[in-house]
């Protein structure tokens, strides 16, 4: 039974490199069969430098990576998973050049104004979160992320978690702020303060931690993607530039997930 079903993959891939989609419709069916990530993050690196290999501007590269997302976000759907959180500008990006910082502002903002009348969106029930500074954000660009969020407020089939503005540490250091207020105030003994406490006070309350962090451009690190959230996550590291993503590098990802042994420390 193994030799064949090796066979039958070893065909597969072979059908896929002579253009015909077989293999991609195999690992997409294998991994559907497995048990899925509930909760799937992905850092969407890479767009600058698909641009500039190209000989194009790096603003061409993020209108791209815009694209990709949308992509990936329908593959998320037909896998059926729940939970998925991106990293869209984090807080590092601010020390970009003034017209790329402009360009991400204004291409962030016209995405979540597309998303707030995506009939897919509303199809499927999704929920829009925004992880982030959102006082921090331009005046248009927060509009845009309430909107937003209001328009979907009610869903909860999926959520789909944006990071903008959005750092690690900045989160965690958020969450000790407001612990210390309702210290001070008197709603909270130091003695009560615990992991359960803290994850409560994160962005992400409410939220399952991520199973599965992916990377696309080859850059293996989480550059203070989900710090806290992240601890147990299994991460995965694709060579490709995020524009380039396909769905087998994708489904690649949750097949390496599917086959790992997650222990937790026991």
């Amino acid at each position: 039974m193994a030799l064949k079903k090796g066979v039958l993959k070893f065909i597969y891939k072979i059908s896929y490199l002579l253009g015909k989609p077989v293999y991609e419709k195999y690992l997409f069916n294998e991994v559907k069969s497995n048990d899925l990530p509930r909760h799937v993050g992905i850092i969407l690196d890479g767009n600058r430098r698909y641009a500039m290999e190209r000989k194009m501007d790096p603003r061409w590269g993020h209108e791209e990576g815009a694209k990709k997302l949308e992509e990936v976000l329908e593959w998320c759907l037909s896998l059926g998973i729940r939970y998925v959180t991106v990293y869209a500008f984090s807080t590092e990006n601010i020390c970009r050049s003034q017209e790329e910082v402009n360009h991400l502002f204004k291409l962030i903002e016209r995405k979540l104004r597309e998303v707030s009348n995506n009939e897919r969106i509303h199809k499927n029930k999704v929920k829009i979160k925004i992880l982030g500074c959102k006082e921090k954000m331009p005046e248009k660009l927060r509009g845009a992320a309430e909107k937003a969020e209001k328009a979907t407020e009610k869903y909860s089939n999926y959520i789909l978690n944006v990071c903008i503005l959005y750092g690690g540490r900045q989160e965690i250091v958020d969450a000790v702020k407001e612990i210390a207020r309702k210290v001070e105030k008197g709603c909270i003994k130091p003695e009560e303060i615990n992991e359960k406490l803290i994850e409560r006070h994160l962005y992400t309350k409410g939220l399952p931690d991520p199973d599965l962090i992916i990377r696309t451009s080859g850059e293996e690190r989480l550059s203070g993607f989900l710090i806290w959230q992240s601890a147990y996550s299994e991460l995965y590291f694709c060579e490709t530039y995020f524009p380039a993503f396909r769905k087998i590098d994708f489904l690649r990802a949750i097949r390496s997930y599917q086959e790992r042994s997650r222990r937790f420390g026991r």
